[in-house]
């Protein structure tokens, strides 16, 4: 690639951070997806962006399989593509998006991994009265009771709790905002944390979980104090903060079957993002379905 096609790289870089307002997590993993496109287009003798055509997008995706990426990865890889190749478009570089018709390999789409019920009550029933101790047991249970990311969890701050009205307020995806319940073994664990935050965090610190240094908690240090956790209660899986969010909606779902309400409470702007959780027993859905059905419904 020319030093101006590189260019244009840096400059779709700063419109995700200034313009998208992604997360730098979230710009690094779109960037490092570029910079595999740019290496194949230097392998093949491709120097500027109005030289690839949607041939060659197919046949990058065809390498990025052979090479190793599964069928989801080389999703994620080409969504980004195209998204790069959007905004040269808008750009006047490109007249038209040469990634709009390529697919990816399909793949299964498998369930989540969650734990079930009595898992996660010996999970959250974690001994010690130390402020760390204290500290992961208001994190987990905040976790399952509310079904956050890590990220939303790591964002908030003290402001974002109210215990009277037992809501905490999430910054999600996309910098919206919703408004979540939380429930009364989380709300005793926050309690809890608060009391033994006001010797533990820094002055001045605004967040609402803080790590050793009085500042705020990092997300390494969570993802090991939950694998932590989760041995020492003896649990036969890898337990992960994403676990917490997969069993809130999985074991909301097994309950109420009220899909939509619980796509609000995970904040997913599309309700098939949701549906990944519906594996609920045939058997009860067969029974709503004799019920509800007028075709199946039995005479009285």
């Amino acid at each position: 690639m020319t030093p101006d096609a590189q260019g244009w790289r840096d400059r779709f870089g700063t419109h995700l951070g200034t313009e998208r307002r992604l997360s730098a997590h979230t710009g690094s993993n779109y960037l490092r997806e570029i910079d595999a496109l740019i290496a194949w287009c230097d392998a093949n003798g491709i120097e500027r962006w109005e030289a690839l055509d949607t041939q060659h997008l197919r046949l990058f995706a065809a390498r990025s399989h052979a090479g190793g990426l599964s069928p989801r990865s080389v999703q994620r890889r080409l969504s980004a593509v195209r998204t790069f190749l959007r905004y040269l478009q808008r750009e006047r570089v490109l007249k038209h998006n040469p990634a709009a018709d390529v697919r990816a390999p399909k793949s299964r789409r498998g369930l989540p991994d969650t734990l079930d019920v009595d898992q996660m009550t010996r999970l959250l029933e974690i001994p010690g009265t130390d402020a760390l101790a204290i500290r992961d047991r208001a994190i987990m249970e905040l976790f399952y009771s509310s079904g956050l990311r890590l990220s939303e969890l790591i964002g908030l701050d003290l402001g974002a709790l109210d215990l009277a009205d037992r809501t905490v307020r999430v910054t999600g995806k996309g910098n919206k905002t919703r408004i979540l319940p939380v429930g009364r073994k989380a709300i005793e664990a926050l309690e809890a944390w608060l009391a033994a935050r006001t010797i533990a965090a820094a002055i001045g610190e605004t967040a609402l979980f803080t790590g050793r240094n009085g500042r705020r908690v990092g997300q390494r240090t969570i993802q090991a104090r939950v694998a932590r956790w989760a041995r020492l209660q003896g649990l036969p899986v890898h337990v992960h903060p994403h676990l917490f969010r997969h069993s809130f909606a999985s074991h909301l779902l097994e309950s109420s079957q009220d899909l939509r309400g619980v796509q609000e409470l995970l904040g997913h702007a599309d309700i098939a993002t949701t549906q990944v959780y519906t594996h609920l027993d045939f058997q009860h859905l067969a029974r709503i379905y004799d019920r509800a059905h007028p075709r199946a419904r039995k005479k009285t």
